[in-house]
């Protein structure tokens, strides 16, 4: 077991009703609010509304920044860092998602520089000082509103990549499971499929850590034993509420004490096909899982034996590996590039795109050939 340092400073607030305690928490840094939203799904459900009554009750002075992308783009970055560094922001208030709050996060750094994003993800630049953020959450997901991380792409240098910085963790985070009740049937799958996703890259990092991987057991047995009722009940509250729970553990460094690091090769090959079709996130990633394990069930058969043996009460690799992709069918994500209509045809310009960057495992590297060998098991 690794030498390890466990922090995480975000106050989490969760449960019905906790945006009543909105107000108070950003009467703390100031009354001039950046509000960062997507395309407008809050204002027909009635979360922009609670919103900006919990900001008027504060006297807030508000500058709102709409259209973050569902995979957000470093142009909306940049804007809306202008947009704060223009009007003095002294907190910036997310209200969204992953992407929203990814982006939040990298504004949060940008705003007290003259600089670009960008420049902290090619490592141009270090982040120094941050704006506080505070996030609303609207989907159970990425687990951003309770860790360091945060993912934007660049159209313009064809990436798509992680930054981690401890400044850009939330201030405080209100998880409300009524506030994901209107999340669509498939995008809540995608949701299911991304904190399953996060369990894979922390349990096949480098270490042995026997307690941080029976919390990937739990975490994953939560989501397959909940989600596929869930899409049949949007709106259950009880099951919105596991899986949310499950979605913020499982990416706000609970599974990593004891380990040197996650993988994340599988993020890092999803982001090839979010870049070039715009795949949803944890679609994404529930085409590149089995793949990746088919690749390496020669490499680590009796590691990905054990994960079968702890979620699915499976005895080999092969059987794992099976037992994850009818999982995913279960739940309606592809497990196949023909799922997204991508065919043969599309394999030379993913393989570029994957060679470009350098795709990659923390722990399982890999080379050209592995990762055309990778992409042959896509179909």
């Amino acid at each position: 077991m690794e030498n390890f340092i466990a922090y995480n400073p975000t106050k989490l607030h969760f449960g019905k009703d906790v945006m009543d305690g909105l107000g108070s928490a950003l009467k703390e840094f100031g009354s001039r609010v950046l509000l960062v939203y997507g395309g407008g799904s809050i204002k027909r459900n009635g979360i922009y509304e609670k919103t900006i009554h919990q900001l008027k009750s504060i006297n807030a002075e508000v500058f709102e920044y709409s259209g973050i992308k569902p995979n957000p783009i470093i142009e909306d970055v940049d804007n809306a860092t202008e947009l704060g560094r223009k009007n003095k922001v002294d907190v910036i208030l997310a209200v969204g998602g992953g992407s929203v709050i990814d982006s939040a996060k990298i504004i949060s750094i940008t705003i007290p520089v003259s600089h670009t994003g960008w420049d902290f993800y090619s490592g141009k630049a270090q982040p120094e000082k941050a704006i506080p953020l505070i996030s609303v959450l609207t989907i159970a997901a990425t687990g951003t509103e309770m860790n360091p991380f945060a993912v934007i792409q660049n159209k313009k240098t064809q990436q798509k990549l992680g930054y981690g910085h401890d400044l850009i963790y939330n201030k405080h985070s209100f998880l409300d499971p009524q506030n994901t009740f209107t999340v669509p049937r498939d995008y809540t799958a995608y949701g299911i499929a991304d904190l399953v996703a996060h369990c894979h890259e922390a349990y096949f990092g480098e270490g042995n850590a026997s307690l941080s991987d029976r919390l990937v057991f739990s975490i994953n047995k939560e989501a397959i034993d909940y989600g596929k009722d869930l899409l049949e009940n949007l709106d259950n509250y009880d099951l919105r509420a596991k899986i949310m729970y499950a979605a913020t553990m499982a990416l706000n460094k609970s599974t990593m004490p004891g380990r040197v690091s996650g993988d994340w090769g599988v993020h890092s090959i999803g982001h090839i096909l979010s870049l070039l079709y715009d795949t949803p996130h944890g679609a994404s990633l529930t085409i590149v899982i089995p793949a990746w394990l088919k690749f390496h069930k020669e490499i680590i058969p009796e590691r990905i034996a054990f994960l079968g043996k702890n979620i699915f009460g499976v005895n080999t690799a092969d059987e794992t590996i099976t037992a994850f992709e009818n999982f995913f069918r279960s739940i309606d994500c592809p497990i196949r590039l023909r799922d997204i209509s991508a065919g043969n045809e599309s394999k030379k310009e993913i393989l570029k795109l994957m060679n470009l960057n350098k795709v990659s495992g923390v722990n399982h590297k890999l080379t050209d050939q592995d990762r055309a060998e990778i992409l042959n098991l896509f179909y």
